[in-house]
């Protein structure tokens, strides 16, 4: 009877690595994400109070996004940050698959002292990053514009890409170039049948992450910006300058709703070529 009890006694003790069974470990979870996600569920709420004071509730009402999508200051900084995402990711991302690449593939001396150079932008704060592009464009005599912007973000997300495409570059299987050789491929026949397949879940997620950067990106569009060439999150931060209303809820919401239904995108895609590959 003994044996049965210290039996049963055995079983209901908890592994030591099995920490989601543990109570404190699911309430310091929900701790994190009350911290995290708060504050975003509290500006979509609001968003849609009827009181023109942003954290006073009132009652539901869309008149806020209303005014928002018929505000045509907003409309041409969104479209200037989509121009400006764009254009950086696209460039970003061809650059950035080249140099993780050959940071993977080509040893040359002095390669552990540029793969930290390269990682300047990541570890930097953004203020640094802004004041040294400025600076740049200065000295070289660029006048501030919409192009100074998209060039900025290139500088920036770069490495991003690059760090991307290198991790995902590790688990590669140098035999499959090998055999693809060996089988009478050349060198372009080999990188585009077996090589690139193998990089495109690292490219879409560097591509990813380059797009939203940019399209979030405040201090270092705030520097590099002419007059007049204010995108969406300087066009939020400019209404923030004179009040907090429910029609800066309903843009930073319109902005947050972009962010995740990109990244929804490419998840989905992601698996769905990840699910075809294995088939």
């Amino acid at each position: 009877m003994t044996d049965i009890v210290a039996g049963r006694r055995r079983r209901r003790e908890v592994n030591p690595l099995e920490y989601l069974k543990r109570p404190w470990m699911w309430l310091t979870l929900f701790g994190c994400f009350v911290f995290l996600y708060f504050p975003i569920v509290t500006l979509v709420a609001f968003s849609f109070n009827s009181y023109k004071r942003a954290f006073v509730w009132k009652g539901f009402s869309l008149e806020w996004y209303e005014k928002a999508f018929n505000n045509e200051s907003l409309h041409e900084a969104f479209i200037n940050s989509m121009h400006v995402a764009a254009v950086s990711t696209v460039v970003s991302t061809a650059l950035g698959a080249m140099l993780g690449l050959a940071l993977y593939r080509y040893w040359f001396p002095w390669k552990g002292t540029y793969e930290g150079i390269i990682h300047l932008p990541i570890v930097i704060p953004e203020i640094c990053m802004a004041v040294a592009m400025v600076i740049f464009f200065w000295a070289v005599g660029i006048d501030l514009s919409l192009y100074t912007i998209i060039v900025s973000h290139i500088a920036f997300t770069i490495p991003f890409v690059a760090v991307v495409i290198r991790a995902r570059m590790a688990g590669f299987d140098v035999s499959l170039e090998e055999a693809s050789r060996d089988l009478g491929a050349s060198e372009w026949q080999t990188f585009w049948f077996v090589t690139f397949p193998y990089m495109i879940p690292g490219l879409v997620a560097g591509a990813l992450m380059a797009f939203v950067l940019s399209l979030d990106d405040f201090v270092i569009t705030f520097f590099t910006a002419g007059v007049g060439d204010n995108t969406f999150p300087v066009k939020i931060y400019s209404m923030l300058r004179f009040s907090v209303t429910p029609e800066v809820n309903a843009a930073s919401t319109v902005l947050i709703l972009i962010t995740l239904s990109l990244t929804l995108v490419a998840m989905i895609m992601q698996s769905r070529w990840t699910k075809g590959r294995k088939e």
